[in-house]
């Protein structure tokens, strides 16, 4: 794969304020890749940068293999799409697509081949004559988008634009997005605090913990092989086990069972493995497709936490005594 972006000895600071430490980060043609992390560690200020709206205290950007540290963001070959979509309001949504081919002064007949295929492209082309304040919100992030691709950017840049989306819709446009840029082959870097969001979306997920990477892997190796206690606790749930000069052992709630305290574990069923903890339940969640339950262990009061699905044949219930078990290919041993 060729090289579409790297990020070398960036750091950032804002007055005395250090945002980004150090980072080295390479980006290839064509893929998807997510930025993902809490509010404030710094995931937006490294998209900014790539974009040109903010410059590095040290080191270089290259787009391309073009060092674009000291251009200015019109002159990079890169858009942005923000989570606000920035549409202006007395604007079709032809007019909006246009806008900035106008500021580029591209030939009037070449403005409408590329607005057309943009058109097509996100499936705007019966809503073009229209304001964005009579579309949804998901019409509008779709125009966002198209106004960003009419500009053949080799990166699109995008900072949270489901955010401010309903639940629905925001899985509808997840599965969208993808699709786009699967069909365009373009390059996407996109921001979001989300972890399901770029689980679904993703080929990569690089997670940012107060301006380091922290894992950059493929969304299945993030989830299944996370590479520290803040990777396990910010992708997906996990339980967590610290035994004496033993590292921390993550157990994701899927991989742990239950049953009765009362089983002979001498006269196990083969394919089961001997209880590990024995504790109560005391809490059960309804979640829609699965009952969370929350056992608390007798030895130490931690709380654990494992899926109840409808299907199962035994259904725990508050102040039951169980035993939990685990097969030990299932554990994960993570840094603190």
């Amino acid at each position: 794969m060729e090289e579409m972006i790297r990020l070398e000895n960036i750091t950032k600071k804002f007055d005395d304020n250090i945002i980004i430490p150090k980072i080295n980060l390479t980006i290839y043609d064509g893929e998807f890749v997510t930025l993902l992390g809490p509010s404030g560690c710094g995931k937006t200020t490294l998209l900014r940068m790539i974009a040109g709206l903010e410059t590095p205290t040290t080191g270089k950007v290259y787009i391309d293999n073009e060092d674009v540290t000291a251009l200015a963001p019109y002159k990079r070959n890169v858009n942005m799409v923000f989570q606000n979509y920035a549409l202006f309001p007395h604007m079709t949504v032809r007019e909006n697509i246009r806008f900035g081919l106008l500021m580029k002064k591209v030939p009037r007949e070449e403005q409408d081949q590329r607005i057309d295929q943009v058109l097509y492209l996100t499936q705007l082309e019966k809503l073009q004559d229209r304001l964005p304040q009579q579309m949804s919100g998901g019409q509008q992030q779709r125009v966002a988008i198209a106004r960003a691709l009419v500009n053949n950017p080799k990166v699109l840049l995008l900072d949270e634009p489901l955010g401010a989306l309903d639940y629905k819709l925001r899985k509808k446009m997840q599965l969208e997005l993808k699709n786009l840029q699967h069909g365009l082959g373009l390059t996407f870097i996109y921001v979001t605090h989300d972890q399901e969001e770029a689980l679904t979306m993703s080929d990569r997920v690089i997670i940012i913990n107060a301006g380091r990477i922290e894992q950059d892997d493929a969304p299945n190796k993030l989830y299944n092989e996370p590479a520290s206690t803040f990777v396990a606790n910010f992708v997906g749930e996990s339980n967590f086990f610290t035994e004496e000069n033993s590292p921390t052992i993550v157990i994701r709630p899927e991989k742990i069972n239950l049953r009765p305290e009362e089983v002979d574990e001498t006269k196990l069923p083969e394919g089961q493995a001997p209880s590990k903890y024995f504790g109560t339940v005391v809490d059960l969640v309804f979640c829609g497709n699965i009952d969370k339950v929350y056992v608390r262990l007798d030895n130490n009061n931690q709380i654990v936490m494992t899926y109840q699905y409808f299907d199962d044949v035994k259904r725990w219930q508050i102040d039951d005594r169980v035993g939990i078990w685990w097969f030990d290919k299932d554990e994960v041993k993570v840094n603190a």
